[in-house]
């Protein structure tokens, strides 16, 4: 009888611990970075035309990095979310347009619009393995200083702005207001 204990045991453990992963939001996975400097990068912009925009280029701004790509249905379906709120504040909001063909990007831009003030070619994933992208889309909030302030992994909705972006954009502009300008 004891012999059928342990291997019970064991079981009831792991369906407990499956368990309770399986009621755990899996965007809710925490960034090692919040609260660090966002990752140096210089990356080409989609228009092709041989600029680049570096992160030390956003210094001192409030902004967003948008992680998408073309063939991202989540990415279709925060699109219209985006566009709304890049029309509706003065927040920069970049798109970094992770492993995915240019000339697909631009179209998929120029059908659904482009809220973004910039986007970024990110060919190879390098920067978005840098920012600790599980997948797409992702929305990163860096403050004036460079620091990750927020990663919020899936679509954003109108309820995410309304309940957690839009009051931490308020709350980091008051403090940019505050702050001495260099």
């Amino acid at each position: 009888m004891t012999r059928f204990l342990l291997p019970l045991g064991v079981f009831l453990a792991l369906a407990i611990a499956l368990a309770a992963g399986m009621g755990r939001d899996p965007r809710a996975l925490p960034s090692p970075l919040l609260g660090q400097p966002a990752p140096a990068f210089e990356l080409p912009l989609l228009e092709g035309d041989g600029r680049s925009i570096r992160a030390s280029d956003m210094r001192g701004k409030v902004w967003l990095l948008n992680v998408w790509a073309s063939w991202c249905t989540p990415c279709q379906v925060e699109h219209p979310v985006l566009v709304d709120f890049a029309a509706r504040s003065r927040i920069p909001v970049l798109g970094l347009n992770y492993k995915d063909r240019p000339d697909a990007a631009r179209q998929w831009l120029e059908r659904l619009g482009n809220p973004y003030l910039a986007t970024l070619v990110d060919a190879d994933g390098r920067t978005g393995i840098d920012f600790g992208v599980y997948g797409v889309p992702e929305t990163f909030v860096i403050d004036r200083a460079g620091v990750i302030r927020l990663r919020h992994a899936g679509p954003m909705t109108p309820e995410f702005l309304e309940r957690a972006l839009v009051p931490l954009l308020r709350d980091l502009e008051r403090e940019s207001e505050k702050a001495p300008h260099a």
